[in-house]
Protein backbone atom coordinates (compact mmCIF):
# COMPACT_ATOMS: atom_id res chain seq x y z
CA UNK A 1 0.00 0.00 0.00
CA UNK A 2 2.97 2.44 0.61
CA UNK A 3 4.60 1.43 -2.38
CA UNK A 4 1.11 2.38 -4.16
CA UNK A 5 0.49 5.58 -2.70
CA UNK A 6 4.51 6.76 -3.37
CA UNK A 7 3.13 5.37 -7.12
CA UNK A 8 0.12 7.64 -7.02
CA UNK A 9 2.14 10.77 -5.07
CA UNK A 10 4.81 10.74 -8.16
CA UNK A 11 2.38 10.12 -10.71
CA UNK A 12 0.10 13.41 -9.66
CA UNK A 13 3.66 15.05 -9.21
CA UNK A 14 4.97 14.22 -12.77
CA UNK A 15 3.45 16.83 -14.74
CA UNK A 16 4.77 19.64 -12.58
CA UNK A 17 8.04 18.34 -12.23
CA UNK A 18 8.33 18.10 -15.98
CA UNK A 19 7.30 21.61 -16.11
CA UNK A 20 10.40 22.69 -13.33
CA UNK A 21 12.69 20.53 -15.81
CA UNK A 22 11.49 21.40 -19.23
CA UNK A 23 11.06 25.29 -18.38
CA UNK A 24 13.53 25.92 -15.30
CA UNK A 25 15.96 23.98 -14.59
CA UNK A 26 17.42 22.99 -18.40
CA UNK A 27 17.04 27.00 -19.28
CA UNK A 28 19.17 27.63 -16.15
CA UNK A 29 21.46 25.26 -16.74
CA UNK A 30 21.96 25.86 -20.65
CA UNK A 31 22.26 29.61 -19.81
CA UNK A 32 25.05 29.11 -17.96
CA UNK A 33 26.79 26.51 -20.00
CA UNK A 34 26.09 30.02 -22.61
CA UNK A 35 27.22 32.77 -20.94
CA UNK A 36 31.29 31.02 -21.36
CA UNK A 37 30.50 30.68 -25.15
CA UNK A 38 29.91 33.28 -28.19
CA UNK A 39 26.41 31.88 -29.43
CA UNK A 40 25.64 33.11 -32.74
CA UNK A 41 21.78 32.83 -32.59
CA UNK A 42 21.14 32.93 -36.87
CA UNK A 43 23.68 30.06 -37.50
CA UNK A 44 23.21 28.03 -33.75
CA UNK A 45 27.18 28.56 -34.00
CA UNK A 46 28.79 27.69 -30.42
CA UNK A 47 32.25 28.81 -29.75
CA UNK A 48 33.98 28.46 -26.44
CA UNK A 49 35.05 31.47 -24.43
CA UNK A 50 35.65 30.69 -21.15
CA UNK A 51 35.10 33.48 -18.56
CA UNK A 52 35.61 36.03 -21.66
CA UNK A 53 31.97 37.55 -21.22
CA UNK A 54 32.56 38.18 -17.87
CA UNK A 55 35.87 39.58 -17.65
CA UNK A 56 33.85 42.22 -20.79
CA UNK A 57 31.06 43.06 -18.39
CA UNK A 58 33.98 44.86 -16.13
CA UNK A 59 35.04 47.13 -19.19
CA UNK A 60 31.63 47.34 -20.63
CA UNK A 61 30.30 51.14 -19.74
CA UNK A 62 27.04 49.92 -21.68
CA UNK A 63 26.61 47.31 -18.74
CA UNK A 64 28.03 49.91 -16.14
CA UNK A 65 25.64 52.12 -16.88
CA UNK A 66 22.75 49.72 -16.82
CA UNK A 67 23.83 48.18 -13.10
CA UNK A 68 23.92 51.74 -12.04
CA UNK A 69 20.47 52.64 -13.77
CA UNK A 70 19.03 49.50 -12.12
CA UNK A 71 20.78 50.04 -8.37
CA UNK A 72 18.73 53.63 -8.38
CA UNK A 73 15.83 52.29 -9.32
CA UNK A 74 15.80 49.81 -7.17
CA UNK A 75 16.81 52.35 -4.22
CA UNK A 76 14.80 54.73 -5.23
CA UNK A 77 11.26 52.66 -5.15
CA UNK A 78 11.90 49.99 -2.38
CA UNK A 79 12.02 52.58 0.74
CA UNK A 80 8.78 54.66 -0.34
CA UNK A 81 6.44 51.78 -1.71
CA UNK A 82 7.49 50.36 1.71
CA UNK A 83 6.45 53.51 4.18
CA UNK A 84 3.79 54.44 2.09
CA UNK A 85 2.10 51.01 2.34
CA UNK A 86 2.58 50.67 6.09
CA UNK A 87 1.13 54.31 6.56
CA UNK A 88 -1.85 53.08 3.80
CA UNK A 89 -2.50 49.94 6.32
CA UNK A 90 -2.13 51.49 8.94
CA UNK A 91 -5.11 53.98 7.42
CA UNK A 92 -7.13 51.52 6.61
CA UNK A 93 -6.83 49.10 9.64
CA UNK A 94 -8.87 52.02 12.02
CA UNK A 95 -11.35 52.79 9.12
CA UNK A 96 -14.39 51.57 9.70
CA UNK A 97 -16.55 52.40 7.32
CA UNK A 98 -15.72 52.36 3.24
CA UNK A 99 -12.82 50.21 4.15
CA UNK A 100 -13.46 47.59 1.36
CA UNK A 101 -13.90 50.79 -1.01
CA UNK A 102 -10.58 51.87 0.05
CA UNK A 103 -8.75 48.95 -0.30
CA UNK A 104 -9.88 48.01 -3.57
CA UNK A 105 -9.17 51.87 -4.89
CA UNK A 106 -5.53 51.12 -3.87
CA UNK A 107 -5.29 47.18 -5.08
CA UNK A 108 -6.62 48.68 -8.95
CA UNK A 109 -3.68 49.85 -9.94
CA UNK A 110 -1.46 46.25 -9.38
CA UNK A 111 -3.98 44.38 -10.77
CA UNK A 112 -4.43 46.72 -13.92
CA UNK A 113 -2.38 45.51 -17.04
CA UNK A 114 1.04 46.79 -16.24
CA UNK A 115 1.45 47.95 -20.63
CA UNK A 116 -1.80 49.44 -20.40
CA UNK A 117 -0.71 51.49 -17.39
CA UNK A 118 2.83 52.25 -18.99
CA UNK A 119 0.79 53.75 -22.12
CA UNK A 120 -1.56 55.86 -20.60
CA UNK A 121 1.41 57.38 -18.11
CA UNK A 122 3.57 57.75 -21.45
CA UNK A 123 0.87 60.07 -22.68
CA UNK A 124 0.86 61.89 -19.23
CA UNK A 125 4.61 62.26 -19.14
CA UNK A 126 4.45 63.67 -22.91
CA UNK A 127 5.08 67.35 -24.06
CA UNK A 128 1.55 67.97 -24.32
CA UNK A 129 0.11 65.83 -21.64
CA UNK A 130 -2.04 66.48 -18.18
CA UNK A 131 1.24 66.72 -16.08
CA UNK A 132 2.60 69.36 -18.02
CA UNK A 133 -0.70 71.56 -18.47
CA UNK A 134 -1.40 71.11 -15.08
CA UNK A 135 2.00 72.68 -13.89
CA UNK A 136 1.56 75.30 -16.20
CA UNK A 137 -1.73 76.00 -14.53
CA UNK A 138 -0.04 76.27 -10.68
CA UNK A 139 2.88 78.32 -13.24
CA UNK A 140 5.46 75.82 -13.01
CA UNK A 141 7.76 75.58 -16.63
CA UNK A 142 7.32 71.74 -17.43
CA UNK A 143 9.01 69.73 -19.69
CA UNK A 144 9.20 71.10 -23.55
CA UNK A 145 10.15 67.75 -24.66
CA UNK A 146 8.44 65.52 -22.24
CA UNK A 147 9.93 64.40 -19.22
CA UNK A 148 10.41 60.27 -20.68
CA UNK A 149 12.32 62.52 -23.36
CA UNK A 150 14.58 64.27 -20.25
CA UNK A 151 17.98 62.34 -19.55
CA UNK A 152 17.72 63.70 -15.53
CA UNK A 153 13.81 62.67 -15.39
CA UNK A 154 13.12 60.18 -17.57
CA UNK A 155 14.10 57.14 -15.11
CA UNK A 156 12.32 59.40 -12.05
CA UNK A 157 9.62 59.29 -13.64
CA UNK A 158 9.14 55.71 -13.89
CA UNK A 159 9.98 55.08 -10.29
CA UNK A 160 7.25 57.42 -9.28
CA UNK A 161 4.58 55.66 -11.85
CA UNK A 162 6.35 51.85 -10.26
CA UNK A 163 5.79 52.82 -6.65
CA UNK A 164 2.23 54.31 -7.44
CA UNK A 165 1.37 50.67 -8.84
CA UNK A 166 2.59 48.72 -5.91
CA UNK A 167 1.29 50.52 -2.81
CA UNK A 168 -1.55 48.77 -3.32
CA UNK A 169 -0.49 45.06 -3.34
CA UNK A 170 1.71 45.80 -0.15
CA UNK A 171 -0.97 47.34 1.14
CA UNK A 172 -3.36 44.68 1.17
CA UNK A 173 -0.39 42.43 2.44
CA UNK A 174 0.63 44.81 5.70
CA UNK A 175 -2.97 45.22 5.97
CA UNK A 176 -3.97 41.56 6.12
CA UNK A 177 -0.69 40.82 8.80
CA UNK A 178 -1.83 43.85 11.47
CA UNK A 179 -5.70 42.09 11.29
CA UNK A 180 -4.21 38.99 12.52
CA UNK A 181 -1.92 40.50 15.47
CA UNK A 182 -3.57 39.47 18.71
CA UNK A 183 -5.50 42.11 20.54
CA UNK A 184 -4.27 41.60 23.64
CA UNK A 185 -1.05 43.28 22.94
CA UNK A 186 -2.95 46.33 21.92
CA UNK A 187 -4.85 45.92 25.48
CA UNK A 188 -1.47 46.47 27.72
CA UNK A 189 -0.04 49.03 25.11
CA UNK A 190 -3.39 51.16 25.99
CA UNK A 191 -3.07 50.12 29.89
CA UNK A 192 0.47 51.54 29.30
CA UNK A 193 -1.12 54.54 28.11
CA UNK A 194 0.57 54.61 24.63
CA UNK A 195 -0.32 56.50 21.63
CA UNK A 196 -1.55 55.49 18.46
CA UNK A 197 1.66 56.28 16.89
CA UNK A 198 3.66 54.15 19.71
CA UNK A 199 1.09 51.45 19.39
CA UNK A 200 2.33 51.24 15.74
CA UNK A 201 5.92 51.42 16.03
CA UNK A 202 6.66 49.33 19.04
CA UNK A 203 3.73 46.70 18.96
CA UNK A 204 2.25 46.35 15.35
CA UNK A 205 5.31 46.75 13.32
CA UNK A 206 7.53 44.30 15.63
CA UNK A 207 4.63 41.75 15.30
CA UNK A 208 3.95 41.67 11.57
CA UNK A 209 7.92 42.06 10.65
CA UNK A 210 7.58 38.90 8.92
CA UNK A 211 5.52 39.94 6.81
CA UNK A 212 7.95 42.91 6.23
CA UNK A 213 10.40 40.64 5.43
CA UNK A 214 8.59 38.81 2.93
CA UNK A 215 7.73 42.16 1.32
CA UNK A 216 10.85 43.90 1.29
CA UNK A 217 12.59 40.75 -0.59
CA UNK A 218 9.79 40.22 -3.23
CA UNK A 219 10.07 43.65 -4.19
CA UNK A 220 13.84 43.88 -4.26
CA UNK A 221 13.49 41.01 -6.52
CA UNK A 222 10.55 42.50 -8.70
CA UNK A 223 12.44 46.24 -8.68
CA UNK A 224 15.65 44.57 -10.12
CA UNK A 225 14.16 42.56 -12.76
CA UNK A 226 12.08 45.81 -14.13
CA UNK A 227 11.64 45.37 -17.87
CA UNK A 228 8.14 46.06 -18.95
CA UNK A 229 7.52 49.44 -18.22
CA UNK A 230 11.48 50.26 -20.06
CA UNK A 231 10.56 48.53 -23.00
CA UNK A 232 7.14 50.04 -23.81
CA UNK A 233 8.29 53.87 -22.32
CA UNK A 234 11.65 54.61 -23.08
CA UNK A 235 13.51 51.72 -24.92
CA UNK A 236 16.27 52.24 -22.26
CA UNK A 237 16.58 55.86 -23.74
CA UNK A 238 17.67 58.63 -23.47
CA UNK A 239 20.98 57.97 -24.10
CA UNK A 240 20.87 55.01 -22.00
CA UNK A 241 19.72 56.74 -18.81
CA UNK A 242 16.79 54.12 -18.44
CA UNK A 243 18.67 51.08 -19.61
CA UNK A 244 18.28 48.41 -17.23
CA UNK A 245 19.95 45.59 -16.49
CA UNK A 246 17.02 42.59 -17.49
CA UNK A 247 16.65 45.18 -20.36
CA UNK A 248 20.02 44.90 -21.35
CA UNK A 249 20.02 41.34 -21.06
CA UNK A 250 17.25 41.35 -23.82
CA UNK A 251 18.27 43.61 -25.99
CA UNK A 252 21.85 41.79 -26.13
CA UNK A 253 20.27 38.74 -26.14
CA UNK A 254 17.77 39.68 -29.34
CA UNK A 255 18.83 42.81 -30.55
CA UNK A 256 22.75 41.30 -31.75
CA UNK A 257 23.53 37.86 -33.57
CA UNK A 258 26.01 36.83 -31.39
CA UNK A 259 24.70 38.64 -28.03
CA UNK A 260 23.51 35.28 -26.41
CA UNK A 261 26.19 34.57 -24.53
CA UNK A 262 26.92 37.49 -23.07
CA UNK A 263 23.04 38.12 -22.13
CA UNK A 264 23.43 34.90 -20.10
CA UNK A 265 26.57 35.98 -18.32
CA UNK A 266 24.79 39.63 -17.15
CA UNK A 267 21.80 37.17 -16.20
CA UNK A 268 24.03 35.07 -14.30
CA UNK A 269 25.45 38.68 -12.27
CA UNK A 270 22.03 39.55 -11.87
CA UNK A 271 21.40 36.32 -10.56
CA UNK A 272 24.07 36.88 -7.79
CA UNK A 273 23.07 40.68 -6.99
CA UNK A 274 19.72 39.55 -5.95
CA UNK A 275 20.82 36.85 -3.96
CA UNK A 276 22.90 38.75 -2.22
CA UNK A 277 20.50 41.88 -1.81
CA UNK A 278 17.73 38.98 -0.36
CA UNK A 279 20.41 37.99 2.36
CA UNK A 280 21.54 41.29 3.70
CA UNK A 281 17.82 42.25 3.56
CA UNK A 282 16.94 38.81 5.55
CA UNK A 283 19.85 39.12 7.91
CA UNK A 284 19.06 42.91 8.97
CA UNK A 285 15.40 42.17 9.49
CA UNK A 286 15.88 39.01 11.29
CA UNK A 287 17.91 40.56 14.31
CA UNK A 288 15.95 43.35 14.34
CA UNK A 289 12.74 40.96 14.51
CA UNK A 290 14.52 39.28 17.75
CA UNK A 291 15.41 42.09 19.59
CA UNK A 292 11.55 43.54 19.47
CA UNK A 293 10.28 40.47 20.03
CA UNK A 294 12.31 40.66 23.50
CA UNK A 295 11.10 44.06 23.98
CA UNK A 296 7.55 42.80 23.32
CA UNK A 297 7.63 40.16 25.84
CA UNK A 298 8.79 42.55 28.29
CA UNK A 299 5.99 45.12 27.63
CA UNK A 300 3.93 42.12 28.14
CA UNK A 301 4.84 40.48 31.07
CA UNK A 302 5.51 43.60 32.69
Amino acid sequence: MKRAGSRTTLLLLAPWILTLLVFWLFPLLYSLFLSFTKYKTLTNEVTWIGFANYAKLFSDPAFTQSLRNTLIFVIGTIPFTMILALLFAAALNNIKRFQYFFRSALFLPSVTSLIVIALIFTNLYSADGYINKLLSMAGITGSDKGWLLEPDYALPAIMVMDIWISIGYYTVLFLAAMQNVPKDYYEVADLEGCTRWQVLWKVTLPLIKPTILFAVVLNTIKSFQVFAEIYVMTKGGPLGRTTTLVYSIYDNAFGKADGMGYASAIAYILFFIIAIFSAVEFTMLQERENGSKKRLRYLYLR
